[in-house]
């Protein structure tokens, strides 16, 4: 399909519609047809900027999504399954919790896209690229930035290992590259080694703490000043942003199901928005469509609340409206817009048994007190906010795919560029990290593994600059563990079938190979120079870190545009 360019412009049209290589799998938008059928060739930088606008604005979404829709709803599931509560047995399970749940939540966006790039070979370079190109950029700028903001001493053995396991990962995907295919024991193998990794993790907690004679007990807030997987008790920020009991009214008052509706249904705070400056209400003007959405299809359950985030009339609308997207969304709407016995709408039948649920839900039920199976509604939020990442990870790689077209570039360089600044910048920094409930003494152990509310860059480097600059450098090391194994072990093992039992990865550029070599180089040199300065890191590595990531950036853009050769294997 990259030859359509060389064509003339009046055959661009007559290329794209009769070439099977430029049929985009999957999608509600057909992006190749739009600008080079729609537009006119004339119009074509048109065109582009429209496609980089719509490009960020999916970034938008799938953080947006991930971060107040997914990772609440994993927490409140995990919360069902007493992964955090359970005071027994809590020094193994929080780190279960941290390092599957929280990962789960905050590698979402990475791991859906790397699926969907996965799903098509002409792809796949997407997905190779945007996995490694964001190991390069947090394990540098990132870590890097870190550094700079905040010198601090980094927790000797969680880096070690995370490094470790790290550089065996990236090692297995240079093998399976350099192979040219994933086969299901393969596949299965990346998934085994995640799983190794998280009893390791929890193993060496235990370890530890039996070390310290504390058994099973949760530690003492005067405890976790020791470099190891427990974090040091950082004086956590309160929510200067908070005013709700001052404007609480002094007589509880009953209110209207219609007024229950329209607040649940408001994504503004007006009281936050007079006090924030002028490019964050631009920014959450952006987000304000895409939330107002959100709330109407993704239900939230919320356990630090009392009334568990019940909002009976919005909940009841959610028996509806979350089917609906489900069905809609899965295969583009194919299986939605499927006629049973061709006669009846599959839509149409999900309407009406949901319409019914919802009329049976809100009779039976209050506005008042939640109901005993509410808990069910954060399976139903995770699996609507999960069709909504895997939608809008659809149409990044398609969106991406075309741009590599329009201007002759190769997956790999899209992907560790647009798809992994994207993936790996996030949204607004966060504030600091607040404990799950049930854990006063401070940032409970593991949680670090893969800590961010799914964003790295702003988030991490907020950490830093609050305190935490050992959980946010751990971040950088132990969240992408998950992402490279989870993203390409799952990622292929959908992809295959009985019939054709393993995935081709056929590298469309050269770049892979440099990309995958200095990521390997980039690991090679913080296991070497952490451990050389005692794990006291300060300006001076954060410096070596940036420096580092800018030659590489110039190293791939003159490999992409054939200024440096490079022989391939």
């Amino acid at each position: 399909c990259w030859e359509v360019r060389k064509h003339n412009s009046s055959e661009w049209c007559h290329f794209i519609r009769t070439n099977p290589d430029c049929r985009l799998d999957g999608g509600f938008l057909d992006y190749l047809d739009g600008v080079f059928c729609v537009f006119p060739p004339r119009l074509l930088p048109l065109a582009v900027t429209l496609y980089a606008l719509w490009l960020l604005y999916l970034f938008i979404i799938l953080g947006v999504t991930a971060e107040k829709f997914f990772c609440p709803n994993l927490s409140a599931i995990s919360t069902n399954l007493k992964l955090s509560h359970n005071v027994a047995v809590f020094s193994l399970t929080t780190p279960l919790h941290g390092v599957t749940f929280l990962a789960f939540g905050n590698g979402a966006p990475d791991v859906f896209s790397a699926v969907v790039a996965f799903s098509d070979p002409r792809t796949a370079g997407l997905a190779i690229g945007a996995i490694f190109g964001a190991g390069v950029f947090v394990t540098t700028v990132v870590a890097g930035g870190i550094a700079l903001v905040k010198p601090f001493t980094a927790a000797s053995r969680p880096f070690l290992r995370d490094v470790i396991f790290y550089m065996v990962a990236v090692f297995l995907t240079f093998v399976v590259l350099y192979v040219g295919r994933i086969r299901l024991g393969e596949a299965l193998g990346y998934l085994g080694l995640y799983v190794f990794y998280v009893l390791t993790v929890v193993l060496c907690t235990w370890i530890h703490r039996r070390q310290r004679g504390d058994g099973l007990a949760p530690p003492g807030p005067w405890e976790a000043d020791m470099p190891t997987d427990v974090e040091e008790p950082e004086a956590s920020s309160t929510n200067s942003g908070d005013y709700g009991e001052e404007y609480r009214p002094l007589l509880p008052s009953q209110e209207t199901s219609l007024r229950i509706l329209t607040t649940a249904l408001s994504p503004l705070d007006y009281r936050k928005w007079r006090r924030k400056p002028w490019y964050w209400r631009l920014f959450k003007a952006f987000k304000v469509p895409v939330e107002l959405v959100l709330l109407l299809t993704v239900p939230v359950v919320d356990p630090d609340k009392d009334d568990l985030n019940w909002r009976r009339p919005l909940n009841c609308l959610h028996i509806l409206t979350s089917p609906l997207l489900c069905v809609l969304t899965l295969k583009s709407g194919t299986y939605g817009l499927y006629q049973i016995q061709g006669i009846f709408p599959v839509w149409g039948l999900v309407t009406l048994v949901a319409s019914a649920l919802a009329l049976i839900m809100f009779i039976t039920t209050s506005n008042e007190e939640p109901p005993k199976y509410h808990c069910v509604f954060a399976f139903l939020g995770f699996l609507a906010s999960a069709m909504w990442i895997n939608a809008a990870a659809t149409e990044l790689v398609n969106i991406l795919r075309t741009l590599g077209i329009i201007f002759q570039l190769s997956n790999t360089v899209l992907g560790l560029t647009l798809l992994a600044w994207g993936n790996s910048i996030g949204g607004e920094g966060s504030a600091a990290p607040q404990c799950p409930p049930g854990t006063p003494w401070g940032p409970p152990a593991i949680l670090k593994v893969s800590f961010s509310p799914c964003t790295d860059t702003f988030s991490d480097l907020t950490m830093a600059r609050q305190g935490y600059p050992r959980m946010a450098f751990s971040a950088c090391f132990g969240g992408i563990i998950f992402n490279i194994l989870v993203g390409v072990g799952l990622g292929c093992l959908l992809q295959m079938t009985s019939s054709q039992p393993l995935v081709k990865l056929e590298p469309d550029s050269p770049l892979v190979w440099v990309l995958a070599g200095v990521l390997g180089l980039s690991l090679v040199f913080s296991f070497v120079t952490v451990p050389a300065q005692c794990f006291q890191l300060g300006k001076a590595y954060g410096v070596c870190l940036i420096t580092y990531y800018l030659v590489f950036l110039c190293v791939a853009l003159l490999t992409e545009f054939r200024v440096i050769h490079f022989s391939t294997p």
